[in-house]
């Protein structure tokens, strides 16, 4: 589904008609049915940039989602609440997660809450109300694709917490190069698409990377845990990848050491180990094929991730992305992963489904006569549109708005 509706997207960036597809096969279970109380007037999610992102209709939230999830956390609530543990005596983890709730938290920080990492109660107010509503529309309008929000609200300003006035640090001048030069790559980029090349690892199902795999996104934002004795297992739902942990002893040298500076991997090579209740995983070793919040990255990428169970149901996850040829400056990301009610992991079956690149391409073939043809006739020549525009919002003439999802 995910790929098929990026292809038919793309067929309708050359034809310039939009393609709807049906609902997803998600079971009811997996998107509990959300109360419909009558709507009330507001600022929707992100009025005047402090809510979150986009703007819209807002509805009386939910007695769950009427608090800020994070102020209710079993750690914060219950000063003798601890972290279960598994049958060896390690923190556990073990579970299906998502990062559904988050999706109403823009990466960096809108300018007026520049001082604070929560929201105010009257933003939090307008950020829940808009995440209500936009999860009736999900669950009980919408018919593209599946377009998922969580049941809670947090009420973080911002997913990055460092620096503290929470923005993403500059990029560097070879960074800001190596973005320019893939601006129109991929199926959510302008084109031309002459080969594979052509496109991202995206397109290709081949990753979302790390931390990608994570963030949230239109559908597909969950992940399972599994743990051993030795290792940690963590399998993202959208492009189906999983990193095998080996885990090192908390005291002492390494018993896994990285792998040789030579070999280079698309999500890196993980090495965990456990501080008190806290997972850190430390990941070096990429490519410079992926990328983070846009930006492509070097090969020098330093990831470390800390897990820390804070809630039956919730676990806080903090990353920081060190890569001095990449940022002008170390940089911390935080966002709750939570269990979502009935959320499973479907395979996700990308390559099988996945016409987005044929279809480009064919649609860059069908484009190039069509130039040629008005060239010939001596017409304007047929403007390009992306074809994401289901995705982004962004309106094209003689088409029907379509709302923010949150995708950006």
């Amino acid at each position: 589904m995910h790929s098929a509706a990026r292809a038919l997207a793309a067929i309708g960036a050359v034809l310039g008609t939009a393609i709807l597809l049906p609902a997803s096969a998600r079971p009811a279970s997996a998107q509990a049915t959300a109360a419909a109380p009558a709507q009330v007037q507001g600022g929707g999610r992100g009025a005047a940039g402090l809510g979150g992102r986009g703007a819209g209709p807002t509805m009386k939230p939910s007695a769950l989602r009427a608090i800020p999830a994070e102020t209710t956390a079993a750690k914060l609530t219950s000063p003798n609440w601890k972290a279960p543990r598994t049958s060896w005596g390690h923190p556990d983890l073990e579970g299906t997660w998502t990062s559904d709730d988050m999706r109403g938290i823009p990466t960096s920080r809108p300018a007026a809450q520049s001082d604070r990492e929560s929201l105010t109660p009257d933003e939090f107010a307008r950020r829940a109300g808009g995440d209500e509503a936009s999860r009736d529309r999900a669950v009980n309008q919408e018919t593209f694709l599946r377009n998922e929000f969580g049941v809670r609200t947090f009420g973080y300003t911002s997913f990055i917490v460092d620096p503290p006035n929470g923005q993403t640090p500059a990029l560097t001048p070879a960074a800001q190069a190596r973005r320019k030069a893939i601006a129109n790559q991929g199926t959510f980029g302008g084109g031309p698409w002459n080969d594979f090349n052509d496109f991202t690892l995206y397109d290709r199902c081949i990753t979302r990377g790390v931390p990608g795999s994570v963030m949230p996104v239109l559908y597909g934002n969950g992940l399972r845990i599994v743990q051993t004795p030795n290792e940690v297992v963590i399998s993202y739902e959208m492009v189906h990848d999983t990193r095998v942990i080996p885990l090192d002893s908390p005291a002492g040298s390494p018993s896994h050491p990285h792998v040789g500076a030579s070999i280079r991997q698309y999500i890196g090579d993980s090495r965990g180990h456990w501080e008190g209740d806290t997972l850190v995983v430390e990941t070096t070793n990429f490519t410079n094929k992926t990328a983070i919040n846009g930006a492509p990255h070097s090969e020098k990428l330093k990831l470390t991730e800390w897990f820390t169970r804070i809630d039956p149901e919730m676990i806080d996850y903090r990353f920081r992305v060190d890569d001095p040829e990449t940022f002008t400056a170390p940089f911390t990301m935080r966002m709750t992963i939570t269990e979502q009610p009935g959320y499973q992991l479907y395979e996700y079956s990308c390559h099988e489904g996945n016409t987005a690149v044929g279809q480009a391409l064919s649609g860059e073939r069908a484009y190039e006569r069509q130039v040629e043809e008005a060239k010939a006739k001596g017409l304007p020549i047929p403007p390009r549109t992306t074809g994401m525009e289901v995705y982004s919002g962004a309106p094209v003439e003689g088409r029907q708005p379509v709302r923010e999802i949150g995708f950006k």
